[in-house]
C-alpha cells in the first residue's frame, strides 16, 4: 500500500506536512522536543534518528522583539470553559538572545523556521527582520500586527488597514524571504485587514491570533486580569477562526496559514477544506503535548481511508 503523502508547498517553502505550531505556544520548541524524543507511545514517537521538531511541517516561534520584553506583571493566564485567556505580553529575551541561544540550537532541526516577529513601531519591526536576516536557519517570518494585550504596536496595527498595509509594505523592504502576516479576529471586516496586508506585499497570511476578552473576579469584583482585557484561545475559539479562514480565502490569492481551537485531525482537515495550506496547533499543546504528533497520524490514517494521495489535493475543498 502506498503511503498518503502530507507534503505541502506554502510561499515557496516545501513542507513535509501542513503542521505547524501557534507562536507563544511552543516557545522555540526546545522543551516539547525533550517530551517527544522521550515518548513511550511509539506511534506517537518522532522518525527514529531525525530531530524531533522534523515531525512538524514549520516551526513557528515565539514572538521575537528587538529589545527583551519583560511582559506583562500579574495574573497572565486565566483558565475558561473551552479555552484560557492569556495576558503574557509578549515576554522575550529580544533578538540577539534569540539569534545566539534558540536559533542555533533551531539550526540543527531540520525543520523550515518561522520567526514571529514583533514589535512597537514599524521601524523596530524592520530591525528585528534585519539582525533575521544575517542568519541562514531562518526560513520565513511572521509579522504579528495582532495581539491584543501588548501597547502601541499589536492592535493598532492590526486593526486599521492603512496601518496593517504600512508595516508589511516597511517590512517586505527588508527582506527577499516569504513574509506572512498574522491577522486579529478582533475587527469588523477581517477581509479588509487581509487585502490591506496582500497590498503590502504578504505573501502569505497566518489566522486567527487570539480573541479579545475578560474575565472578572466575583469576590473582589475586580478583573481577574491587571490589563483588563487577554486573548482568549483554545476550542472556544474554532468556529470564529475557521469563518476567518473561508472569508480571508474568498478575498485574496494568497496561501494561509489557519489557527485557533485544533486538537485533533478532524479539525486540520476543516480548516484545510476552508481554505488553509497549513494549520498550527496552539493552546492544545499545553493539554496534550504530543497533539502534534497525534494529528500527523491521523491525517495519514483519513487520506488513506478517503483515497486521497496527496493531502494538498483538498485545500480550499469547501462544497458550498
Amino acid at each position: 500500500m502506498v503511503m498518503p503523502s502530507l507534503a505541502v508547498r506554502l510561499a515557496g517553502l516545501e513542507l513535509r506536512n501542513p503542521l505547524s505550531v501557534a507562536s507563544g505556544t511552543f516557545g522555540s520548541g526546545r522543551e516539547y522536543s525533550a517530551v517527544w524524543e522521550s515518548s513511550v507511545e511509539s506511534r506517537c514517537a518522532p522518525n527514529q534518528g531525525a530531530p524531533a521538531l522534523s515531525a512538524l511541517g514549520a516551526m513557528t516561534t515565539k514572538g521575537v522583539s528587538l529589545r527583551p520584553w519583560p511582559g506583562n506583571q500579574g495574573t497572565r493566564i486565566v483558565e475558561c470553559a473551552s479555552g484560557m485567556l492569556n495576558s503574557i505580553g509578549l515576554q522575550n529575551p529580544g533578538v540577539e538572545e534569540f539569534c545566539a541561544n534558540d536559533l542555533v540550537w533551531l539550526s540543527g532541526q531540520d525543520v523550515p523556521v518561522i520567526v514571529n516577529v514583533c514589535g512597537h513601531s514599524a521601524d523596530e519591526y524592520v530591525q528585528v527582520i534585519e539582525r533575521l536576516e544575517r542568519e541562514t536557519a531562518v526560513s520565513a517570518y511572521e509579522v504579528n500586527i495582532s495581539c491584543p494585550n501588548v501597547d502601541c504596536g499589536g492592535m493598532a496595527f492590526g486593526t486599521q488597514p492603512a496601518a496593517a498595509e504600512a508595516v508589511t509594505a516597511a517590512c517586505r523592504a527588508a527582506t527577499k524571504r516569504p513574509l506572512f502576516v498574522k491577522l486579529s479576529p478582533n475587527v469588523t471586516d477581517i477581509a479588509e485587514i487581509a487585502r490591506a496586508a496582500a497590498s503590502g506585499g504578504a505573501d502569505a497570511l497566518s489566522l486567527i491570533n487570539t480573541v479579545a476578552g475578560m474575565a472578572i473576579d466575583v469576590r473582589t469584583r475586580a478583573p481577574v486580569l491587571p490589563r483588563v482585557v487577554g486573548g482568549l484561545s483554545g476550542a472556544a475559539v474554532k468556529p470564529i477562526a475557521l469563518y476567518a479562514v473561508h472569508r480571508v480565502s474568498q478575498a485574496v490569492k494568497l496561501p494561509l496559514v489557519g489557527m485557533g481551537g485544533v486538537r485533533c485531525a478532524t479539525d486540520v482537515l476543516e480548516f484545510m477544506l476552508a481554505g488553509a495550506t497549513v494549520v498550527a496547533v496552539g493552546t492544545h499543546n499545553f493539554t496534550d503535548p504530543l497533539a502534534v504528533l497525534r494529528i500527523r497520524d491521523g491525517l495519514t490514517d483519513w487520506c488513506a481511508s478517503e483515497g486521497v494521495a496527496r493531502i494538498d489535493e483538498i485545500i480550499g475543498g469547501l462544497r458550498i
